[in-house]
């Protein structure tokens, strides 16, 4: 099978050179070498590279290859050619948004791991092949897009070898700087791991443990990263070199043969506390253990240890695919395994690695494209709708509809990583209810309901406008319960989807006038029976209810509420108000907007007053106060609300030049209780005014 891709890549790719002149097939079969020896994948991968490339270059292949070669291997072709359309536009800018772009194409998680290794060799050979003003945008895309792909599938040596690669092109002073200085002091280094390590060898020898010795360079990119945070010269980096143990031993006793060599290690160095780090009995969230220690040597420096078993070096060095290097074979089964750990990095970087078995890889994410090539990230089953919203609210609003990928589409159209939208306008267009059925994202949702609101907000005040002048016209004044009788004629909950159905022409005015006019009748048609004297008290009662709107407990739940620029309570003097969008508010005769209220709009004041018996009810009212700053003073305002057995919502004050300016919000039952809070409060020493607003 393999062998067959490489044929036809041979054949499709014959005559096609790199920058230096050398055979294309030449990156093509060192790619391969990656993904097959560095990486460890199977044959089917491999075959994969050779088809990806040949079909890139001639695209008329692919329905042959699935013929050929099957679906599977087929899918991961098509996901490397999408891949390949990458063309970032400003990669330090979205370049999280560009890594969730290739791992989305990465239907097989394999195809990931295939553009690592492209990418690898791409790097390695950059100078030879790449003309130089290509140097950049490739190392660029590398620092921000693949060195931390590779870092997040645990393939440290590749992250390290890209990051390295990268450094050297985007910044060649500071690269030139710190592999100079590492060179002068090489045979330095070497000679501190021999002196460090002698008087160590016998101890761990008379312990009886199998182990390797190690050292290790901190990479020139790592090493650049710890100058920048520590605001140090390359000379003061004092972890760049690092001895590892890594011993010899089984499952069950390795973490109790790391503490042994650490014993060892400290009783010999002096350990720095603050430096150790123990990922031996807690893991990092990527899997990796070892214990890190920093000790004092006789020089005067320090230098790190790390202290691992052979299991832990070879995770720690293989990254995900440890499993089939530890164990030496490469079992179907591993392989799967494997797999299913990078499929659920990829889709999850920061949660729990476990995966069930047969569980797919579902993109909770797409990437669509502007037709300037800006990038957007929305939420699976996103349609152009949303994504009108998400280039602008105002674009949403307008919106009719859009090209995806040069094709008309409608608003409701579903968007699939890698379509290139733009979106169609028109100022006569305006949202309707329907689009709540199918937007996906929070913000386009949020939008729509907000605009909807306000056009109904304008609908209601035109309808009551219009109903308003007509009355006035005929000559009838409707009671409440006409209102209530009129809301159930026509089967509407709330009075203001009444008034927007009169704006639409949805109820006709002269259908109302017919309504109210037969009301009247009925009522004038009654017969007038004589009552006995209980009954003639009750009439009466009736009678002075249907001129006064009678206020008990019920606030809100019969169309009328408390205003809360004056909060009444039982006992005030107050009239209601009908407003334009909820209902009628109920205002103290002594609130500051009475006099505009009545003066501005008197065909809107309702008579109202509080029924004799109403029940027990709770208020909520403000008192303002002035006072000069006390000691003391915040203590006794609240002694006189306890003692009044008030429940105190809230105080605030402030103080400026001796004096305090202070805030109460207090519950009551009625305004007696209100007047006595009041009159106990001007008692308080320092006290200067009280008010109720």
């Amino acid at each position: 099978m393999t062998e067959k891709a490489r044929e036809i890549a041979s054949v499709t790719l014959e005559g096609l050179t790199r920058g230096n002149g050398a055979p294309f097939m030449h990156h093509v079969q060192a790619v391969a070498s990656i993904v097959e020896k560095e990486i460890g994948l199977s044959r089917e991968a491999v075959t994969t590279v050779y088809l990806h490339e040949a079909s890139r270059k001639h695209p008329e292949l692919f329905p042959e290859i699935d013929r050929l070669f099957g679906a599977e291997i087929g899918q991961m072709v098509l996901g490397l050619n999408r891949i390949s359309t990458i063309n970032p536009k400003d990669t330090r800018l979205q370049a999280d948004n560009y890594r969730k772009l290739i791992i989305s194409y990465s239907a097989d998680p394999r195809v990931t791991l295939i553009k690592l290794a492209d990418r690898l060799e791409v790097m390695r050979s950059l100078n030879d092949c790449f003309p130089k003003n290509d140097h950049i945008k490739k190392a660029t895309e590398t620092m921000m897009l693949y060195a931390p792909l590779a870092h997040q599938l645990g393939l440290y040596g590749i992250k390290s070898e890209l990051e390295d690669l990268s450094f050297r092109i985007l910044q060649p002073e500071d690269y030139r700087l710190i592999t100079n200085n590492l060179r002068a002091t090489e045979i330095e280094r070497k000679s501190q791991i021999a002196r460090f390590v002698k008087p160590l060898e016998s101890e761990l020898r008379k312990a009886g443990l199998q182990y390797e010795l190690k050292s290790r360079t901190k990479t020139t990119y790592s090493i650049w990263r710890k100058m920048q945070v520590q605001q140090v010269g390359v000379d003061e980096v004092y972890d760049i070199l690092a001895i590892r143990f890594i011993v010899d031993t089984t499952p069950e006793q390795e973490k109790e043969v790391c503490w042994q060599v650490y014993s060892i290690v400290t009783q010999i160095y002096e350990p720095i506390p603050e430096r150790m780090r123990d990922w031996i009995t807690v893991p990092k969230a990527s899997g990796y253990e070892s214990l890190h220690i920093t000790v004092r040597v006789p020089e005067g420096t320090t230098l790190e240890v790390q202290i691992r078993s052979r299991r832990m070096d070879v995770e720690a060095e293989y990254g995900i695919a440890a499993h089939w290097v530890y164990k030496g074979v490469k079992t179907e089964q591993v392989m799967r395994d494997w797999l299913a750990g990078v499929r659920k990095r990829l889709q999850n970087p920061n949660q729990d690695l476990s995966i069930r078995e047969g569980e797919v890889f579902i993109p909770d994410e797409i990437y669509v494209f502007t037709p300037t090539g800006d990038l957007r990230r929305l939420a699976a089953g996103a349609t152009v709708l949303d994504f009108a919203f998400e280039i602008h609210t105002n674009i949403g609003l307008k919106c009719t509809g859009g090209r995806v990928n040069g094709k008309m589409s409608q608003v409701r159209d579903v968007l699939h990583t890698g379509d290139v939208v733009e979106i169609l306008t028109s100022r006569n267009q305006k949202p309707s209810k329907d689009w709540l059925g199918f937007v996906v994202s929070g913000k386009a949702r949020n939008k729509i309901r907000q605009k909807l609101r306000e056009e109904a907000g304008v609908q209601d005040a035109a309808g009551r406008e219009m109903l308003e002048r007509r009355l006035k016209n005929w000559k009838l004044e409707p009671t409440p319960e006409d209102m209530t009788q009129l809301l159930k004629h026509y089967r509407i909950k709330q009075i203001s989807d009444f008034y927007a159905g009169i704006a639409r022409e949805d109820i006709s005015l002269q259908d109302i006038k017919v309504f109210l006019l037969k009301e009247k009748e009925e009522k004038a048609e009654k017969p007038e029976v004589a009552l006995t004297p209980a009954e003639q008290t009750e009439e009466k009662t009736r009678y002075r209810e249907a001129d006064y709107l009678v206020i008990d407990d019920s606030f809100g739940r019969i169309g009328y509420k408390l205003a809360r620029c004056c909060n009444p309570v039982i006992g005030d003097d107050i009239f209601g108000f009908v407003s334009i969008r909820e209902g009628i508010r109920i205002h103290r005769m002594s609130c500051p907007n009475a006099a505009r209220l009545m003066t501005q709009y008197p065909y809107r004041i309702q008579k109202v007053r509080w029924r004799d018996t109403v029940a027990s009810a709770i208020f909520q009212i403000t008192i303002r106060f002035t006072a000069y700053q006390e000691a003391g003073l915040a203590q006794e305002i609240s002694d006189v609300i306890g003692n009044l057995s008030l429940n105190l919502r809230s105080f605030t004050f402030s103080g400026q030049s001796g004096k305090v300016s202070g805030k109460l919000q207090v519950a009551v039952n009625s305004n007696k209780q209100a007047d006595l809070l009041l009159f106990q409060l001007r008692k308080v020493r320092g006290i200067i005014k009280v008010t109720r607003e």
